[in-house]
C-alpha cells in the first residue's frame, strides 16, 4: 500500500542518518565529554515546551505525580481528533529532515556522546523489531553511541516475514543476535525490543541494574501450564499468513529438555547469546521449535534453565521467575488487572485501551509505571495516547541530565 511504502521509505531514511538499517548504529563521540565544564553545555538537550507536542498543553509533572485533574485533562485530550492532528509528526517531516544528518540529530536532540564514563564502559546490544511509527522516539530514548543496534523492519506485506505466534518472530531476533555477536566483543548485555516498547529507566539506571545482576540473566521462566502444552506437542504450520494447528504429534524435545514458559522479551548476558549460537543442545532445540505455536513464549525461558548456559538458573521450581520478577518488560494483561488489595489483581486497571488483551498505556498509567523495577514497558502508542509517550520521554531526558548534576 502507499502507506506501507511511505513507512518503508521513512525507515530507510532514518537508517541513513543513524546508522545501518537491520545491522548496527555506532557513532563516534568526543572524549572531551569528561571535562566537567562540558556539562554546562548539556542544557540544550532537555526537552522543553518549545519542542512542541502534548507537553505544551499538558502538565507532565502533575500527571507523573498522579494528580487527578491533570490525568483527566490528558484523558479528554486523547479523544480529541484536532489534538491528535496537532501533535503527530508526519512521515514527510522525517523524509525531509533527514536530508541533513547533522541538523536532524541536533534538532531531535540525540545524545551523540556518553553521559558518563560508567555508561561508556558498559555498552549494550539491542535488537528491535519495527512495525510502528513509535520507532524513532524509541530509538532516540535508548540511543547512546557506545551501544549497538540491530533493526528488523516488519514489512507487513509478506506473510512469511513476521507472523504473529509463529517462528518468523523468533527468527528476526536470531538474525540480529548473530550480527550483534559478530560485530563487537565489547557489549555486556543483550536486550530485545519491539516498536511499541519504551524505556522506564534512564540509560545509567539500566546499566546499574544490569551490573547488579552479577552476570545473571533476567527473563520470565516458570512451569508450563497444562493448557499451553499443545502449543509445542503438535505440529503447527503457517498457511496464508496464519499459524495453523495440524493435529500431528511432534517428537519429544531433544536431549529430554524440559520446556518452560516465558515470553518473547529478555535481558541476557553475552555468554547466553554465545550458547544460543554454539551450544548443540540449544541449536537442536531451536530447530525442533520451528513448527510450534508461539515458540518465543517458551524458547528463551527453556534455554535459561539449561545447565552450563551462562547466567542460567537451575530447573528446580524454586528458581522459577515470573514476568513481575523479571526486569525485562512490564506488560499489563487485562485478566490480571484489578483494584489494589484484590487477591486476584496483579496490577491496577489500565488507564488506556486494550489491544489483544494487553494494555496500551495511557497517561494515567505513568505514575505507577515509573515506580516499577522493570526496564521497559509494553505497549505504548503515540497515535492512541501521545501524552503518555511525550511525558515519559521528557521525564527520562530530564532525569538523565539531572544525574550529571
Amino acid at each position: 500500500t502507499i502507506r506501507m511504502l511511505r513507512q518503508r521509505r521513512l525507515f530507510m531514511k532514518l537508517s541513513l542518518v543513524l546508522g545501518s538499517l537491520w545491522i548496527y548504529v555506532l557513532l563516534d563521540h568526543p572524549k572531551a565529554a569528561w571535562d566537567p565544564t562540558y556539562r554546562l553545555m548539556y542544557g540544550w538537550l532537555e526537552y522543553t515546551d518549545d519542542d512542541g507536542g502534548p507537553v505544551k498543553v499538558c502538565n507532565c509533572s502533575a500527571i507523573l505525580d498522579g494528580e487527578r485533574e491533570a490525568r483527566e485533562q490528558a484523558k479528554l485530550l486523547t479523544i480529541t481528533k484536532d489534538f491528535h492532528k496537532s501533535v503527530q509528526i508526519p512521515d514527510e517531516y522525517y523524509i525531509n529532515a533527514t536530508q541533513d544528518c547533522r541538523n536532524f540529530k541536533r534538532s531531535r536532540k540525540y545524545l551523540t556522546f556518553p553521559l558518563s564514563q560508567e555508561e561508556e564502559d558498559f555498552p549494550l546490544a539491542y535488537s528491535i523489531v519495527v512495525h510502528h511509527k513509535n520507532f524513532e522516539r524509541l530509538l532516540r530514548a535508548i540511543y547512546a553511541p557506545q551501544h549497538f543496534y540491530c533493526i528488523h523492519v516488519d514489512k507487513k506485506s509478506d506473510a512469511s516475514v513476521v507472523v504473529y505466534s509463529a517462528w518468523p518472530r523468533v527468527q528476526a531476533d536470531l538474525n540480529c543476535i548473530g550480527d550483534l555477536y559478530k560485530i563487537s566483543t565489547k557489549w555486556k548485555y543483550f536486550i530485545n525490543l519491539c516498536g511499541q516498547d519504551f524505556p522506564l529507566k534512564t540509560n545509567l539506571e539500566i546499566v546499574r541494574m544490569l551490573r547488579s545482576l552479577n552476570g545473571g540473566n533476567s527473563l520470565e521462566s516458570e512451569r508450563m501450564a497444562d493448557a499451553k502444552r499443545s502449543r509445542f506437542s503438535y505440529v503447527h504450520n503457517i498457511t496464508n499468513g496464519d499459524i495453523q494447528f495440524t493435529g500431528v504429534l511432534k517428537e519429544p524435545p531433544p536431549f529430554n529438555i524440559q520446556i518452560l514458559s516465558g515470553n518473547a522479551y529478555i535481558v541476557v548476558n553475552r555468554g547466553f547469546i554465545r550458547s544460543v549460537l554454539e551450544d548443540k543442545r540449544v541449536l537442536a532445540l531451536i530447530e525442533w521449535s520451528k513448527d510450534t505455536y508461539s515458540p518465543d513464549e517458551f524458547l528463551w525461558a527453556t534455554i535459561q534453565r539449561l545447565p552450563g548456559v551462562p547466567g542460567s538458573t537451575w530447573p528446580n521450581p524454586k528458581y522459577d521467575m515470573t514476568d513481575m520478577s523479571a526486569i525485562a518488560r512490564m506488560v499489563k494483561w487485562v485478566w490480571h488487572e484489578g483494584e489494589e488489595g484484590s487477591e486476584q489483581a496483579v496490577y491496577p486497571e489500565c488507564q488506556g485501551d486494550h489491544v489483544r488483551a494487553i494494555c496500551v498505556y495511557g497517561a494515567g498509567d505513568l505514575q505507577w509505571l515509573i515506580e516499577q523495577r522493570h526496564l521497559f514497558g509494553n505497549k505504548f502508542d503515540a497515535e492512541r495516547d501521545p501524552i503518555a509517550v511525550f511525558c515519559l520521554e521528557k521525564y527520562l531526558r530530564q532525569k538523565a541530565l539531572a544525574e550529571l548534576r
